[in-house]
């Protein structure tokens, strides 16, 4: 389980200049290049990255807490993201109606985002208009308001979107494959939480969460556009300082190897023609050095579009529209997964294709030929992450809070080529199911149950379980 970190409870530190701004080598890569990134830290705590960018006169912003849905108390599961989007929702200075005219009035955009670590708050802005709009975003995490009228909206919008899932068979199928995959561990339910726990969320649960899990020293600015570094130090410690609460450190979560094998769940859906699979195993942790060698592997095997499992399963055999494999990459561990989905009547065959073709990398890795198909992919895709100001700060923030290396653009490419045939089975054989795999079916039970014979022990739950 996740080590609680202990509340800060001190006196607002004064306001003081922005600190010296620190200079970070430049990264540059052939076609790809990032800006060199300033480094500088308000008087709260809060690290501030400024990377200088043109020609267009636009200003990108991504602030990020290390507060992710793993963080959510045992009893309010979805506590983070539901925290989170109700940000917007109005600050001790400013309504939900004039941050929403303050923000479109500049022609900015606003967005927020969350997943198992971190949740992430984004504003695009003209460069004139990026004080104004730094200003908001200090406001949005320093005090935010969380009105009650737009608690209690959002619960019961978030509440009838629970029930309307019930109605898509996709995502029931991944939520109750993320409950089976990971148990009791932090990653083990949904981002957005549960019926169940929803109902029970109250303003002060909100309240609470903010001033315990979602503070300066656990968070990281990222400002990527046409702006001084200099005056983005400046104008950081104007919108931050003050900002107190949350842990001095990221929360320390349990080692997530314990990812569950060998068991067959079945959520049944008697209204279903169709079968959703999620066939998976454990993967390896955000920075493992094993991401290069296996992200070219799985490329081939079912991440591409030419891969193993869509020309066999789909073109060749024609048991689906859609099969793709991945690395689900997460701060404390992985899954290794494969989702698609098939008539009732093929859904037996469909896993054993799918796991026969697991079986072959498995034994053999990648060829020399195929490997390098899969590269060169993979190579021509990734310069898309660096082309706006918005994707550029995406990658510095995740390199940084992920530790993976401020050459990791840089040296990208060049690693992912590397990559041998050899080093293709070593990770098969570590990720491709040498374990009976976990492997979830949602479809009519009383239809596909006596095909799933052999696969491992039988467990029959009903899909409202998963609303």
């Amino acid at each position: 389980m996740a080590t609680r970190a202990k509340t800060l409870k001190k006196k607002a530190a004064p306001a003081r200049k922005a600190a010296p701004v620190k200079k970070a080598a430049p990264t540059t890569t052939g076609a790809l290049t990032l800006p060199t990134l300033h480094e500088s830290t308000t008087s709260s705590g809060l690290k501030v990255l400024a990377a200088e960018r043109g020609p267009l006169p636009l200003v990108a912003m991504r602030l990020v807490i290390r507060a992710g849905s793993a963080t959510d108390p045992a009893d309010k599961h979805g506590l983070a993201d539901f925290t989170a989007r109700l940000l917007r929702r109005g600050t001790a200075r400013m309504s939900a109606d004039e941050l929403d005219e303050a923000i479109e009035f500049v022609g900015a955009s606003f967005s927020v985002g969350s997943n198992e670590d971190i949740l992430s708050l984004f504003i695009t802005t003209p460069a004139e208009y990026f004080p104004d709009m730094l200003s908001i975003l200090g406001q949005l995490v320093r005090e935010p308001s969380f009105p009650e009228r737009e608690v209690e909206q959002s619960r019961e919008r978030t509440l009838a979107g629970f029930s309307n899932d019930l109605d898509d068979p996709s995502v029931i199928a991944d939520r109750a494959f993320t409950r089976a995959l990971w148990g009791k561990h932090p990653y083990g339910h949904d981002v957005g939480g549960s019926t169940a726990h929803v109902r029970t969320f109250t303003r002060d649960d909100l309240v609470r969460f903010h001033r315990e899990r979602m503070g300066p020293r656990v968070s990281l600015l990222t400002v990527v556009g046409a702006v001084s570094p200099q005056r983005v130090a400046e104008e950081a410690e104007k919108a931050f300082a003050g900002w107190e609460g949350g842990p001095e450190a990221p929360v320390e979560l349990a080692s997530g190897d314990t990812v569950a094998t060998g068991r067959v769940i079945v959520v049944d859906k008697p209204d279903q023609t169709q079968s959703q699979v999620r066939i998976g195993g454990p993967g390896y942790r955000l920075g493992h050095p094993d991401y290069f060698p296996a992200t070219a592997m799985n490329i081939a095997l079912g991440g591409g579009f030419t891969s193993r499992l869509v020309n066999e399963v789909r073109v060749e055999r024609g048991l689906t529209y859609g099969i793709h494999s991945y690395f689900d990459a997460m701060s404390a561990g992985g899954v290794f997964g494969i989702s698609t989905f098939t008539k009732t009547e093929t859904t037996r065959e469909i896993i054993d294709v799918s796991l026969a073709e697991v079986a072959k990398v498995r034994q053999g890795g990648i060829p020399a030929g195929e490997l390098k198909k899969a590269q060169r992919y993979l190579a021509g895709l990734y310069p898309l992450r660096t082309e706006t100001n918005e994707s550029v700060a995406a990658v510095i923030s995740d390199i940084r809070v992920h530790g993976l290396g401020d050459d990791w653009v840089e040296k990208f490419r060049e690693r992912l080529l590397a990559v041998k045939p050899k080093q293709t089975v070593e990770v098969a054989a570590k990720y491709l199911f040498s374990k009976s795999p976990l492997i979830v079916v949602l479809g009519r039970a009383d239809a596909i149950g006596k095909q799933l014979k052999g696969l491992g022990p039988v467990t029959v739950v009903p899909a409202s379980e998963y609303e």
